[in-house]
């Protein structure tokens, strides 16, 4: 066993490796003789991968296969990245078009999470990098994002955290801001307003998968000055066709269901 591993878990993933190899599936005592380990201890691991769905048991065999969450997992491995790789040209034409920092990000719980970034080798250098969190509720691909729940899950969801305010901008108000997320719904894109930090205005919109689910968003991200309030409607349709386009790569058809 490596050095500083966790003996649990290290056994969990023996279980794993052993059942991904079985397609008829192992029960306790096949899987207690192939790896060496104690009944109890395979049967007291596999219980806990049987609560969190990533294995499963045939009831009348007793025999245990991989659940349907490692498929869940999987997919959403691959989806991410199938949509980096479709997305990334797009992501460097909307840089050319503006001259401003461009995003792809998807939600994670309440919390949005940037997969991809472009940006020009001048441009001002924006408190975000791949892999970074950030509050739904107070920026454009949030409210985007968010905009996939019906109105009563959105209520649930705001009275849930902490509306915290970054700027004086902030939206701290949950009526204000499942307006807000309603509208993104409406018109297909939403607004920061210098929401996440001051002086950074932010235009997103929806990128859809062939489901017609909204999987993730891009938007656009400059100072004030780059991007006006008065030229919000003319930027986002922009923004709304290049989302489309990435989302037609992904197999979205408008109005299919």
């Amino acid at each position: 066993m490596a050095q500083n591993s966790v003996q649990s878990i290290e056994r969990a993933f023996e279980i794993i490796e052993a059942l991904a190899v079985e397609p008829r599936g192992l029960t306790v005592s096949e899987l207690s003789e192939k790896l060496s380990l104690h009944k109890t201890t395979v049967h007291r691991i596999l219980q806990t991968l049987l609560q969190r769905g990533y294995v499963q048991k045939d009831r009348h065999t007793l025999r245990y296969k991989l659940g349907v969450k490692f498929v869940e997992i999987s997919s959403m491995y691959l989806n991410n990245i199938e949509l980096k790789t479709e997305a990334h040209p797009y992501l460097r034409e909307l840089v050319k078009m503006f001259n401003v920092t461009v995003h792809l990000a998807i939600l994670d719980e309440f919390d949005v999470v940037y997969i991809d970034k472009v940006e020009q080798v001048n441009s001002i250098r924006l408190y975000s990098s791949i892999g970074k969190r950030v509050p739904a509720y107070c920026t454009a691909l949030g409210k985007v994002l968010l905009s996939k729940y019906q109105d009563h899950e959105i209520k649930k969801i705001l009275k849930s955290i902490e509306l915290k305010p970054y700027t004086q901008n902030t939206i701290t108000d949950p009526e204000i801001l499942l307006n807000e997320i309603i509208l993104a719904r409406q018109r297909g894109w939403a607004v920061d307003n210098q929401e996440l930090q001051p002086s950074i205005r932010c235009i997103a919109a929806p990128v859809y998968d062939y489901r017609n689910e909204i999987i993730a968003a891009i938007s656009i991200s400059a100072p004030v000055n780059i991007l006006p309030p008065e030229m919000d409607e003319e930027n986002a349709k922009k923004v709304v066709d290049t989302a489309m386009a990435i989302s037609s790569r992904l197999g979205y058809v408008k109005d299919r269901f």
